[in-house]
């Protein structure tokens, strides 16, 4: 069974030149547009995984429909870590990264 498109691992150029990671920087989970997830699941899967009311739920579906993306965690590395793994478990193309 598949649950749509497998994300892809991009290396990060500026962690090979600098392998220094700012500790004090929290990290941020992206959820991306994919063109086989109902908006409705995914908007029941931040509920379901977040703990977000039904508003905020649907406001970050419609950011991932009409922007591409939208940031639906912040935290420590091991959070988002976590996070990633699983929104990929949902079927969601999820990536992270230091917050800028």
């Amino acid at each position: 069974m598949s649950f749509g498109p497998t994300p892809l691992e991009v290396d990060d150029p500026d962690l090979e030149q600098d392998e220094h990671v700012d500790v004090d920087r929290p990290w941020v989970v992206l959820v991306w547009n994919d063109p086989i997830n109902l908006m409705s699941y995914v908007s029941h899967v931040f509920q379901k995984l977040f703990g977000y009311s039904r508003a905020t739920a649907d406001r970050l579906m419609l950011d991932v429909h009409h922007k591409g993306r939208a940031t639906v965690s912040t935290g420590t590395r091991e959070k988002a870590e976590m996070d990633v793994f699983r929104l990929h478990e949902h079927g969601l193309w999820a990536t992270m990264q230091q917050d800028n």
